[in-house]
């Protein structure tokens, strides 16, 4: 039968026997034949899209087993990223650059997927520097879980004043009058973060629809192909649905999306369940948008939130009655479900209720996983395996890793997770991010951290005992995530009947040292056998580029994951203050940095402070 498209001349990763082949034929969406170029190339018609791959390596889709794309999406337009900046020299003046293009009442957000470890100076932005860098337009900083900054001018805006109160697990900072200084810190509740950023501006309707087609775009120019939403707080079901939806009515998706449903309201989960069991039902849908279960969160009770600068939180007693009611419903109803847990005291009382509720509702192959389990014990392994749980793992440890070292030490890192004894026990494992707020959207980030067992920062986490080969850390990012979702017959590997999800890479995966991993990129991806995104020599068969709305964007000026561009890379500035007392302060300085990481913004008189 001719192929509608032949992809030939390559190195194709199956992820399975042989482990590579050199050309796949494709018939609508699907793969009709993989093998040698000669071979497929015989199944050539005359309508047939004949691609020469030119030696580049090929890979299945990756599948991203937790991430926030739905919630991402509607705001990605408005955010500048910070992910993979080398240095914070350019993150201000990125910032500078974004504040005077901003128009009001709009402010510029940086939301997450960095670290200050992964800067040049290796520290966190002071307030007066944020401050020097936007006097007007209202600025809101993420960092990981645990503290945002706001400018003078967002502090007005959302009106924080020496009289407004801390917020139950959360602390506004204050000065020696009383007044907020612009830092907001989680202790561990990360709710007056994100509260804080929902008092931003919204994009309107046909603005969120590009908005998401956007980042569906970046995450096919990372060989992203599917992914598993897990849904998220301020993302309530069906109303915050509707651009997604809307977008695969027309056809406008380029990723796919099995979505997880994540409870709204405190003490009403069980009704916000019990409601959506009646509007829909796990696997409805396509290919391209399904429904996938319940979770991440099953219970506000059941959250452990994951700041490593602050104790392991206890929870509250009420949380087995509430977690066992809605686990109950859903085990009755065969709702899948996912729970996220850091925590090793957290999972074992979360499986104390899941094993009860099995006892008399049998959970009798339902599928259901852990998402994170950084401080899993293998006692509590072995009650996951009985239990025919999963374990969805991502990159969080890369961008806190040293804080984790610095609160638990060194040794409990070295299996946080413990990645290679889950796989040993034939647990099912996927790889993600849980991107947008914490870790980056970028895959491949997540795969160097799987191989390498580093921080984005440098610091080594993991012994080789607790690391992955790349063919490995590559199953765990497409067929082991696709178990996740149930399709894993359907996506994950390059064989006969699968989905035609690919990704054509910038250099080899396979070969390439390893700090070179986290510089891939995909250039051609194809989903269902259509090309999505094209580069360079490819850039011809791409999809024509799509507009950015607002025009003011920072997308439009700074795309996704930073590119490193040898002209856009200020230097780090060197101190050359003389005297005595400056360098006294240096000293300081250097005595001071792990204090500057755990909970700056520190100021000290000179701007060129750097560690």
């Amino acid at each position: 039968m001719p192929a509608d498209v032949i992809l030939h001349n390559a190195k194709i990763a199956t992820n399975r026997a042989p482990s590579f082949v050199e050309a796949v034929a494709i018939e609508g969406d699907k793969i009709i034949a993989a093998g040698t170029s000669a071979a497929i190339l015989r199944q050539l018609g005359p309508a047939t899209l004949v691609i020469d791959a030119r030696g580049r390596t090929v890979i299945p889709g990756l599948n991203d087993s937790h991430i926030h794309l739905i919630r991402g999406g509607l705001n990605y337009n408005m955010e500048l990223r910070w992910d993979g900046v080398p240095s914070l020299a350019d993150a201000l003046r990125m910032l500078k650059e974004q504040a005077a293009r901003t128009p009001p009442p709009q402010w510029v957000r940086v939301v997450g997927g960095w670290t200050e470890f992964q800067f040049a100076e290796r520290r966190m932005p002071t307030l007066d520097e944020i401050n020097a860098a936007a006097p007007d337009t209202p600025v809101f900083v993420l960092h990981l879980y645990d503290r945002a900054i706001l400018n003078r001018a967002a502090l007005r805006t959302v009106g924080y004043t020496r009289d407004t109160p801390d917020p139950p697990g959360s602390e506004i900072q204050r000065d020696r009058q009383g007044n907020p200084t612009g830092l907001l810190i989680a202790r561990p509740n990360a709710g007056l973060l994100y509260a804080t950023l929902a008092k931003g501006p919204k994009l309107p309707p046909d603005y969120q629809a590009n908005s998401t087609r956007h980042f569906m775009r970046e995450l096919n120019r990372l060989g992203v192909t599917s992914v598993i939403d897990a849904g998220g707080g301020s993302q309530n079901y069906p109303e915050d649905y509707q651009v997604i939806e809307e977008l695969h009515r027309r056809g406008e998706m380029t990723v796919r999306i099995a979505y997880n449903l994540f409870t709204q309201r405190p003490k009403q989960e069980y009704d916000d369940f019990a409601k959506w069991i009646t509007m829909t039902r796990p696997g409805a849908g396509t290919d391209f948008y399904r429904m996938n279960g319940a979770g991440e969160m099953l219970t506000f009770s059941a959250a452990d939130f994951e700041d490593f600068l602050e104790p392991r939180p206890d929870l509250p007693p009420s949380l087995e009655g509430e977690l066992s009611r809605v686990v109950r419903l859903l085990a009755e109803s065969r709702w899948p479900f996912r729970i996220h847990a850091t925590y090793d005291e957290s999972i074992n009382r979360f499986l104390n209720v899941f094993e009860a509720v099995n006892r008399e509702v049998p959970f009798n192959g339902l599928r259901w996983f852990f998402d994170h389990a950084e401080t899993v014990t293998e006692r509590n392994l072995e009650r996951i395996k009985a239990l025919g749980g999963g374990i969805a793992v991502q990159d969080r440890m890369a961008f806190q890793g040293e804080y984790f070292i610095d609160r638990y030490g060194k040794k409990a890192a070295e299996h946080s997770p413990p990645i290679r004894r889950m796989l040993a026990m034939g647990i099912p494992v996927g790889a993600g991010t849980d991107a947008t707020r914490v870790a980056s959207h970028n895959p491949f980030v997540s795969l160097y951290w799987l191989v390498a067992g580093k921080t984005v920062g440098g610091a080594a986490l993991y012994p080789e005992a607790n690391r992955l080969d790349r063919a490995e850390a590559l199953r765990r990012y497409t067929v082991g995530s696709a178990w996740f979702s149930g399709e894993e017959d359907t996506k994950g590997t390059v064989e006969v009947g699968k989905l035609a999800d690919l990704a054509v890479l910038s250099a080899d995966y396979f070969s390439v040292p390893e700090e070179e991993i986290k510089r891939i990129e995909s250039v051609l991806t194809f989903v269902g056998g259509k090309v999505v995104y094209g580069a360079g020599e490819f850039e011809q068969l791409a999809p024509p580029s799509l507009p950015v709305s607002p025009d003011w964007s920072p997308v439009k000026a700074y795309g996704g994951y930073y590119r490193v561009q040898a002209s856009q890379t200020a230097p780090v500035h060197q101190c050359r203050q003389p005297g005595l007392l400056h360098q006294l302060l240096h000293a300081f300085a250097d005595r001071t940095s792990k204090l500057a990481a755990r909970r700056g913004p520190v100021g000290l008189p000179c701007e060129c402070f750097a560690f």
